[in-house]
């Protein structure tokens, strides 16, 4: 049975957690291009490496980060997203996609 450390409940079993995808800078989204958007969302860099991610404990509905090896799967890591996190990312539709919606 593989254990990871959750910061907020302690050490759980792997099925309680979803993976939520890597930490990577996302692109400005009222001013990037689709292309861009979709290459944040959907693609991944896929070496061998220390990789930051996200992950939600499903029981306690808790997302936090942790640091993880590729190749071996070994969790190295986890903490509370404030650490890396200081502000609130606030998602609002482009001004013109405003005005088309409520036509």
């Amino acid at each position: 049975m593989k254990i990871m450390n959750c910061p907020l409940n302690g050490p759980r079993n792997i099925s309680e957690f979803v993976y939520g995808g890597e930490v990577k800078t996302m692109p400005n989204h009222q001013t990037c291009s689709d292309k861009e958007w979709a290459e944040y969302v959907f693609y991944s860099d896929n070496t061998i490496r220390i990789i930051t991610e996200w992950w939600y404990h499903a029981a306690s509905g808790y997302w936090f980060i942790a640091e993880r090896h590729t190749a071996s799967d070994e969790i190295l890591k986890t903490y509370d997203p404030s650490e890396l996190f200081n502000q609130r990312v606030d998602f609002e539709s482009k001004p013109e996609l405003a005005e088309e919606q409520s036509v």
